[in-house]
């Protein structure tokens, strides 16, 4: 509710004085704009996932957090914003976002797919898993970074552990699809680790860390450095993950452990976050920290904290990654379920699965102001095409099918035989 007054104050009474009538006409005019933003207590919350997929050079989310910008003005706009990692990481810097739930990737999709639901949570109890291949001088910087979240942060971490291996990383570019990807050669020594903390201290969300080879070639680094090309650490510390939620079904991320860059006097804005400190652990400890639990939809533990796909409005993502697992399960959820699926055409990537090639129904926006624009009005239940110049039509008839003797027939041929 907006209120709008604009006056004088009331005359006095008769018998007044003169000149405290003439005071109270000379008081100026005022003016006083209230308004109520109480929320709608007869809608249920609005909620969208925002996706940008990793390590597939996309122009905004493809480098040091710089799709985070975003992911703050559509936090502003809906009642629960759903992202991951790749999105909401930027190395040195993060930012608290309430009604952000900070989801991994392989999470997301089992979440899409309607097999898991996220219960919210106050905090969990993060563990940390370091490489054993980590120097011991890396090693210290990481355990420092980690006692200044606890102390100036508060965050829960609880107690580390290093893999019993060196979990020795490698990476490299598919040449199918230009993505980043990679492995680690030692994954039972990564899940011994994660398992034995689990067991032993309990904890429910665990960050890793693994030492990840410096063996770029120069321009690859420099074209990174410079907003160009792809992040090439991403595709591997994805797969990292992924192994461990896997596994274990509770949050995890990853930072790598690389040695300093050597200082750059011209460096683009968007990877500059990766520049500032020695570790990139600080935003994985806080989105861990809050980050919601995953449950089976056939968990006796589900109550009202928790979300499910059948929850989710709108879904926002580059108009060239359709085609991975949580994008595809929200475009074939049944009609009168499916969320809103936003495809911005600004944000291109090194995938070619567009909408249309995927035959997915999609609203198409230039960049992601528009994105913005339209999620606020599906969010107040305005079509989001009346906004636009000449974009509402005629209403069109539907003929609805008819059964006689065997042979279906529209309202307009059951009617021309009546006649």
């Amino acid at each position: 509710m907006i209120s709008l007054n604009l006056g004088r104050s009331f005359p006095p009474a008769a018998g007044g004085s003169l000149r405290r009538m003439r005071q109270n006409q000379a008081t100026p005019q005022t003016l006083s704009c209230s308004s109520s933003l109480l929320p709608n207590k007869f809608k249920r919350d609005y909620t969208s996932v925002m996706i940008v997929p990793t390590g597939v050079g996309a122009a905004i989310g493809g480098y040091a957090g710089d799709a985070l910008p975003v992911a703050r003005a559509l936090a502003s706009v809906v009642d629960c914003l759903i992202s991951h990692p790749n999105v909401l990481n930027a190395a040195m810097l993060y930012w608290p976002m309430p009604n952000v739930l900070y989801v991994e990737g392989y999470a997301l999709d089992r979440f899409a797919e309607g097999l898991w639901a996220l219960e919210t949570v106050h905090q969990n109890k993060v563990g940390l898993v370091l490489d054993s291949g980590i120097e011991e001088d890396l090693r210290i910087r990481h355990l420092q970074v980690v006692d200044a979240t606890r102390a100036s942060l508060g965050l829960p971490v609880l107690e580390y552990t290093v893999t019993d291996a060196a979990l020795q990383v490698e990476k490299w570019v598919d040449p199918k699809t230009g993505q980043s990807t990679g492995r680690i050669n030692r994954p039972d020594s990564l899940l011994r680790a994660v398992g034995t903390m689990v067991e032993r201290s309990g904890v429910n969300a665990i960050a890793v860390v693994a030492r990840f080879p410096d063996d770029d070639s120069d321009d690859d680094a420099d074209n990174y450095r410079q907003g160009k090309g792809i992040d090439l650490l991403a595709g591997v510390e994805a797969v990292i993950s992924h192994l461990v939620v896997q596994k274990f079904g509770i949050p995890c991320a990853h930072a790598p452990a690389l040695l300093p860059f050597p200082l750059s006097p011209c460096l683009c804005p968007k990877s500059a976050a990766e520049e500032i400190g020695y570790t990139f652990l600080p935003c994985v400890l806080a989105g861990l920290s809050s980050a919601p639990q995953y449950l089976t939809q056939k968990s006796t533990s589900m109550g009202k904290n928790s979300i499910v796909a059948s929850d989710v409005d709108s879904v926002i993502l580059p108009i060239d990654a359709c085609g991975g697992d949580a994008a595809l399960a929200f475009a074939r959820r049944k009609t009168n379920n499916r969320p809103l699926i936003i495809a911005v055409e600004e944000n291109e990537t090194v995938l070619s699965d567009t909408p249309d090639k995927l035959g997915i129904p999609v609203v198409k926006v230039s960049n992601y102001w528009e994105a913005i624009g339209v999620v606020v009005a599906h969010k107040a239940g305005i079509d989001p095409y009346s906004l636009r110049k000449d974009r509402i039509n005629n209403i069109q008839r539907r003929n609805v099918p008819l059964q006689s003797r065997g042979m279906v027939m529209d309202m307009d041929m059951a009617t021309a035989l009546q006649l």
